[in-house]
């Protein structure tokens, strides 16, 4: 546990803050606005683009700033805009696509740009918060020539698990992205080199006069290790990747059992019945 008591809590959402139906526990909502009475700022961080943040907020009133994409995006969740953005270069793209097109067969690929997804026929992955934001081009071509810059790339495989993917977009396209994920099957998240969600998290703190030992965090999958390595306290969830919690000490309960209420009631002492 951190020497004194933190000033920022940085959390995950998938798996961690929110349970399997995608809610906010009333317990957690309780020890989430018990830590910013007592002067402590959330920050999501999150591989789910602004879009998905700004549905969580109005359903739970929570607020501030989110680091959105992987970290690709800084996100004023107030005024429901980017501050800051780290796109990932069409020609790097462009090479991470063909080499996972020539060593995995059948894969497809997506781009979050200008705020929405844009996805290729060979794309099949949907998601239902994606309704009014996700927009099919003709062909893989088409992705490299929106006129928007590329937030994330994505890939995606019915046939084959993302620890697999990952494996494969190291081994052929290494020094082009940074490659990770978050759980999701045969799902791989591709960003600009050097940017991760532990990156931007640490800029923002520096912008705050903030160090690693005045944050918490919370996580579950491979994306979110870097914040948890970093955080003065980082707490992976028991439902967490193997990988995860094999290289995180403080463990906590899972996303089901209000394992981030837990910790933090024990930080701000604002356990309720």
């Amino acid at each position: 546990m951190t020497a004194r008591v933190p000033k920022v809590i940085a959390t995950d959402l998938d798996g961690t803050l929110l349970r399997r139906d995608g809610s906010v526990s009333a317990r957690t909502l309780r020890a989430l606005r018990g830590a910013v009475e007592s002067g402590c700022e959330i920050v999501v961080v999150t591989a789910r683009p602004p879009r998905h943040v700004d549905a969580l907020a109005a359903e739970t009133g929570l607020g501030g700033t989110a680091i959105c994409s992987n970290g690709a995006l800084v996100y004023d969740l107030g005024t429901r805009t980017v501050v800051h953005s780290r796109p990932l270069a069409v020609p790097a793209a462009r090479v991470v696509a063909t080499a996972l097109a020539r060593t995995v067969p059948g894969i497809g690929f997506a781009v979050e740009a200008d705020l929405k997804v844009h996805f290729e026929p060979s794309y099949r992955l949907r998601h239902t918060g994606d309704r009014d934001a996700a927009f099919a081009v003709a062909s893989l071509a088409d992705l490299w020539t929106l006129p928007s810059p590329i937030v994330k790339l994505l890939a995606h495989s019915a046939d084959h698990d993302a620890d697999f993917l990952l494996a494969v977009a190291e081994r052929h396209a290494a020094g082009h992205a940074h490659f990770t994920h978050s759980g999701g099957r045969g799902l791989l998240e591709i960003s600009a080199p050097g940017v991760t969600k532990a990156d931007t998290l640490s800029s923002l703190c520096a912008s705050r006069r903030l160090t690693a030992q005045d944050v918490v965090a919370f996580g579950d999958m491979p994306n979110d290790l870097g914040i948890l390595t970093w955080a003065g306290a980082g707490y992976a969830m028991a439902n967490a990747h193997p990988a995860v919690r094999a290289a995180v000490p403080r463990h906590t309960a899972s996303n089901e059992e209000d394992g981030v209420a837990r910790v933090l009631e024990r930080l701000f002492t604002t356990r309720q019945a």
